[in-house]
């Protein structure tokens, strides 16, 4: 062994090893698992799935209320049907013989910036501009400042509109469970009347409504129950892996292998040059001898 070896290990202890991977979420030892501190043998008996997902990410066991919100924007995730790029893309995955494990993360691993990570942004922006209220603007000057940024970078408001849905089915179940949440006291409301300025403030900018899309009203939701913006992607990832896997697995049990983006026998558009002749040239070979 070298020199730097010998000496990297004298000074390592016993300690250094065991805390390299450190962690407060499970405790596992030979005849015991416990998550957060729970054992395992009573969370089987006593927490349902969406109560152990809040506790494994927040430390804690939700109240019921709180549950029951978190559960609502998990279910409206869950697909959007093949026209959803990582729908699609898992299905196609799945007839090319990479099993659903392939299959799973070639759809998870789309969903980006541009097609999943609307929710995680909005959640961003719902913050910013409660922020904003709390150091003392008011809330429709906070809304418009907000808008004019995205406006002025010709951007999207993340959250609002939907390229499908004129009126996107989800959000008012969504919002209608935050309000009665509201009332029971589960949630403050605090972010859900930013998202409804900023929806309202939108219908008067184009003279239409540009209504919240199930990326705001899940954000609205996330925002509400306290979860930070990363945790509101991750959430939204965990939901619509439940579509992919479904998918795939419809895919896989179809039974057709290789499966592109178009029906056969449709091709992709060409958009290059015509048909050419690869011109005559002096043969490199015969130049040099």
């Amino acid at each position: 062994m070298s020199d730097a070896r010998d000496d990297a290990l004298s000074r390592t202890s016993t300690r250094d090893v065991v805390g390299w991977w450190s962690t407060a979420i499970s405790d596992i030892e030979p005849g015991i698992i416990r998550l957060r501190g729970y054992p395992v043998e009573q969370l089987i008996d006593g927490v349902g799935f969406v109560e152990m997902i809040w506790l494994m990410v927040r430390g804690d066991l939700p109240a019921r209320g709180q549950a029951s919100l978190l559960e609502k924007a998990l279910v409206s995730a869950v697909d959007h049907g093949p026209q959803a790029p990582s729908i699609a893309a898992a299905r196609m995955a799945a007839t090319c013989g990479v099993g659903l494990h392939g299959a799973i993360s070639t759809g998870v691993g789309l969903l980006g910036d541009d097609h999943g990570g609307a929710g995680q942004q909005c959640v961003e922006v719902l913050d910013g501009i409660r922020r904003a209220t709390l150091e003392g603007a008011g809330l429709g000057q906070a809304v418009q400042r907000s808008l004019d940024e995205f406006a002025s970078d010709r951007r999207y408001v993340p959250g609002f509109g939907h390229r499908f849905h004129p009126r996107d089915p989800r959000r008012d179940p969504l919002l209608a469970a935050v309000r009665r949440h509201v009332e029971l006291g589960t949630v403050t409301g605090e972010h859900l009347v930013v998202a409804e300025e900023i929806e309202r403030q939108l219908a008067q900018r184009h003279d239409r409504p540009v209504p919240m899309n199930i990326d705001g009203a899940t954000a609205v939701i996330y925002a509400e129950l306290g979860f930070a913006p990363e945790l509101a992607r991750g959430l939204f990832i965990l939901s619509r892996s439940v579509g992919i896997l479904a998918h795939a697995w419809e895919e896989r049990e179809g039974g057709r292998r290789i499966k592109g983006p178009l029906p056969p026998p449709l091709l992709a558009a060409y958009t290059g040059p015509g048909a050419r002749a690869v011109p005559r040239r002096e043969n490199a070979d015969h130049r040099a001898g």
